[in-house]
């Protein structure tokens, strides 16, 4: 499904958008070992599965609340100065948590609490940076941008967590400190991106104006079809709010096996990125979307039904590198049919819907699990997906058919 295009020049030449990946990769790579101590140390303290949901519920609720007002943010101010002070925030919150945990009183409401601005600075941070990329290399470079910075981030969470789950055995203050000082480092770096110097035009705040995302999508099909597709097919087969059970309950492994299994999909979307970097998805690229969606919940039943940790972690490897070629479809399909000044608008939307499908879904994960068990609402989800899937390729008939990511050589 995919071929070799003729050379294009290289994304190396671009110095902007090679900060702009290392940049990616740190606060990325942050993220994920705060993540991996957090799941390990709030499942340690209370051994509630309900409280692996709550983790992602309570990020859920400003990527839905906020997404209007993001939006309009994105668009009319520096998109540095708003990654940048992300940034800032983020290491604010890893170093209450690391002084909470070294004074051993950070417990699950407070840890909570912070994740909720934790989550409030990442609705924001998103879809800032996907705003950014296109200001970065030439358009004809842009789909081999989104994989190749989709290689950033599959390198930060294949590192993040393992490293995440070795720090952890000096204790989650070692983690949260080192942390804080990676997204200061990443603030930094973003600081010295390339000032986005194009025109936009500064529209008067109305309600139409601020649902002008909204409503982009809706009257464009294709976006809708890409955007719903991603939402509901992970809200239903994600599993990293569960891993932390499965390490230590279903796998009977510990802190670096988590880490593992956590790093499992990154491994494989890296592998599948780097490949999606040099090589152009030149025909049905609807088709190829639908399919790698397929295995990717295929993937998710076979890791449900596994006892074996070599198996889990195949399963998961799978579970990655085909997502990764549905993200890079999605995206660059997004990307390429949104006008610059509407772009923050049309991003803030699409990072609410998928960060509500990861949030949302680790919520339901875990509502299953605790009323069943992990296996079940593992499973459940992943036969969910594949319905979903069969579903959607009967609502989008013209999304099944487009042969290229660009618009301008869409299929009949």
């Amino acid at each position: 499904m995919t071929s070799f295009a003729a050379p294009l020049p290289s994304l190396k030449r671009h110095k902007p958008f090679a900060l702009f990946w290392v940049m990616r990769v740190t606060t990325t790579g942050a993220y994920f070992m705060q993540a991996v101590a957090i799941g390990w140390q709030i499942y340690d303290m209370t051994g509630n599965p309900l409280d692996l949901g709550l983790v992602g519920l309570v990020q859920f609720f400003p990527l839905v609340l906020l997404a209007v007002v993001v939006g309009q943010i994105i668009d009319r101010y520096d998109r540095r100065a708003i990654a940048r002070s992300c940034q800032v925030v983020k290491a604010v919150c890893a170093l209450v948590l690391a002084v909470g945990s070294a004074g051993g009183w950070l417990g699950r409401d407070a840890i909570l609490g912070i994740l909720l601005v934790v989550g409030t600075a990442r609705a924001f941070e998103t879809p800032t940076l996907h705003a950014l990329l296109p200001g970065l290399v030439p358009p004809l470079l842009l789909p081999r941008a989104i994989a190749a910075s989709a290689t950033a981030n599959q390198t930060a969470i294949i590192c993040g967590p393992a490293l995440g789950g070795l720090l952890y055995a000096f204790g989650p203050t070692t983690v949260y400190v080192t942390c804080a000082c990676i997204f200061i480092t990443a603030s930094v770096l973003v600081s010295l991106l390339p000032r986005d110097t194009r025109p936009r035009e500064r529209q008067p705040v109305t309600l139409q104006n601020l649902f002008a995302g909204f409503a982009y999508i809706r009257n464009h099909p294709i976006l809708l079809g890409v955007i719903s597709l991603d939402l509901f097919v992970v809200m239903l087969s994600g599993v990293t709010a569960l891993l932390p059970i499965y390490a230590r309950d279903v796998l009977q492994t510990g802190p670096w096996g988590l880490g593992l299994l956590r790093s499992a999909p990154a491994l494989g979307a890296l592998v599948m990125s780097v490949v999606l970097a040099h090589a152009a998805i030149e025909r049905r690229a609807g088709l190829l979307m639908f399919a790698t969606t397929a295995v990717f919940a295929v993937s998710t039943v076979v890791f449900a039904l596994s006892t074996s940790l070599a198996l889990s972690l195949a399963a998961l490897t799978v579970y990655g590198a085909t997502d990764a070629i549905s993200v890079v479809i999605r995206m660059a399909m997004v990307q390429t049919r949104t006008p610059h000044d509407m772009l923050g608008r049309v991003m803030a939307v699409n990072s609410a819907c998928t960060g509500t499908s990861g949030t949302l879904g680790e919520f339901r994960a875990g509502l299953v699990a605790a009323a069943s068990d992990a296996v079940t609402s593992v499973l459940v989800g992943g036969l969910g997906a594949i319905l979903v899937i069969a579903l959607w390729m009967r609502l989008f008939p013209d999304l099944v058919r487009i042969k290229r990511v660009s618009p301008e050589i869409l299929g009949p």
